[in-house]
C-alpha cells in the first residue's frame, strides 16, 4: 500500500502551530513546539524504517562511518 504523504501540507500545519505558539505563548512554547515537532519527525522516520537507531547508538566504535 503506497500512501503519498502531502509534505507541503504537513509543513504548513507545523508552521502554523509554531506561529500560534510564538504569537500567543512567547519564546518558551515556540521552542517546545519546535522540539516536539523535530522529535515527532525522527520517530516517524524510525517507524518508516529509513533511520536505524541501532547504527546511531551502537557501542561498536571500530567500524568506519560512511561519508
Amino acid at each position: 500500500m503506497d500512501v503519498r504523504v502531502p509534505w507541503p501540507v504537513i509543513g504548513l500545519i507545523f508552521g502554523l502551530a509554531l506561529g500560534f505558539a510564538g504569537a500567543f505563548g512567547g519564546v518558551g512554547p515556540f521552542f517546545l513546539v519546535l522540539f516536539l515537532g523535530a522529535l515527532g519527525y525522527v520517530v516517524g522516520r524510525v517507524i518508516e524504517g529509513s533511520v536505524d537507531l541501532g547504527q546511531i547508538f551502537s557501542t561498536d566504535r571500530t567500524r568506519r562511518r560512511p561519508r
